[in-house]
């Protein structure tokens, strides 16, 4: 049964902690959500995944219904068999792909239809397609179809991209016809505050299972991110879940949960994983410089990660600079770790009303 709790509130900002309840199980709030687009996460097998603390995985409609079908999903048991994962699974519903691949796409009011990335092979979603592939997936979480404004866009295009959300979620609702998933909502609006309240308002009336702030962290800045996200939060209920999707640094994450924000995803932990860049609590790490040489420290003293408990820094640039595919690999763990790590000791500090002061200084001097 889907459910969500604030357990504890800081009494200093917007933040809460909370439990997310879904059909697979419980997801601890604030959470970090690693992204598996097609999938897996890359590099990184399912058990490697829990261990570094996830409770929860993103895929992607637009990129597995392209390969390798959603009846092939399904013959192969559904998508959490499929991803050896049975724990909670949410996915994105392609809405995001029609503004990363607008080169690939034609929208109009009804829906989109996409050449594929793949082969140009002509692909056509709408909020009922959307839907029905979602609910056929089996993830625990799916997302409303929605339209995605570039960073900059005018307010014309700002107005219409609300329009069609909201006519989109509201056809997505209709659509839904799994009792076991729930159904979350997406906010956009560009970082105009106006059309973000009304758009928030419209979806409030519709009365989904959960809300996310979409549209940001696509080139607007951390300042008017956090602003957008902070006003955003505000017009949205306190009882239910609150997802900012694809985001992002640790910076954005601690400012936007201090606005009131329960979970968030990102590929950065496993992109800059596979660049051979480092996140620690003392700033990122170039694992490819020749510092690193004969270093025998691991990547962050006290992680207890899998990589830093058994590989140095020497090792590590060794494994990249000779293109070794471990190297990829173990710093992705360590990058995955460390968002986990980041999320728990978040929990922790609302539970003891430490976060305010904490955040404070936090955002003070971290820049990454």
């Amino acid at each position: 049964m889907a459910d969500f709790q604030i357990l504890f509130q800081d009494s200093g900002s917007a933040a809460r902690r909370g439990l997310l309840t879904t059909s697979h199980g419980k997801v601890e709030t604030p959470a970090f959500i690693p992204v598996g687009t097609v999938g897996a996460v890359k590099g990184i097998s399912p058990q490697q995944l829990k261990e570094t603390g996830a409770d929860i995985v993103l895929a992607n409609t637009y990129h597995l219904l392209l390969r390798p079908g959603v009846e092939a999903v399904e013959a192969l048991g559904g998508l959490h068999k499929f991803m050896a994962w049975n724990e909670p699974i949410l996915t994105d519903s392609g809405g995001y792909q029609i503004f990363s691949l607008s080169g690939l796409t034609k929208v109009d009011d009804d829906g989109v239809e996409f050449s594929s990335h793949v082969d140009g092979t002509k692909i056509y979603l709408n909020a009922e397609t959307a839907t029905e592939i979602q609910n056929r997936l089996g993830a625990d979480i799916i997302m409303c179809f929605d339209e995605c404004a570039p960073s900059g866009a005018d307010i014309q295009q700002l107005k219409k991209t609300v329009e069609r959300t909201v006519r989109w979620a509201e056809r997505c609702k209709q659509a839904h016809r799994n009792s076991r998933q729930m159904l979350f909502a997406i906010v956009q609006g560009g970082i105009n505050a106006e059309l973000r309240t009304h758009c928030a308002g419209e979806l409030v009336k519709l009365d989904f299972d959960g809300y996310a702030i979409g549209g940001l962290s696509v080139g607007e800045g951390h300042e008017d991110m956090i602003k957008t996200a902070a006003h955003t939060t505000q017009q949205l209920p306190k009882d239910k879940p609150r997802y900012l999707m694809g985001v992002g640094r640790p910076a954005d994450i601690i400012a936007a949960v201090k606005a009131g924000v329960d979970m968030f995803d990102c590929v950065l932990p496993t992109r800059n994983g596979r660049n051979a860049f480092a996140f620690t609590e003392n700033g990122p790490l170039r694992l490819r410089n020749n510092a690193h040489i004969g270093d025998s420290a691991p990547i962050e003293g006290g992680c207890d990660c899998y990589c830093c408990k058994n590989f140095s820094r020497g090792t590590l640039r060794h494994f990249f600079n000779i293109g070794e595919m471990l190297g990829p690999i173990l710093v992705s763990l360590h990058n995955l770790r460390f968002y986990q790590r980041l999320t728990a000791k978040i929990r922790e500090l609302i539970e003891k009303n430490e976060f305010s002061d904490w955040s404070a200084k936090q955002l003070k001097s971290i820049d990454y």
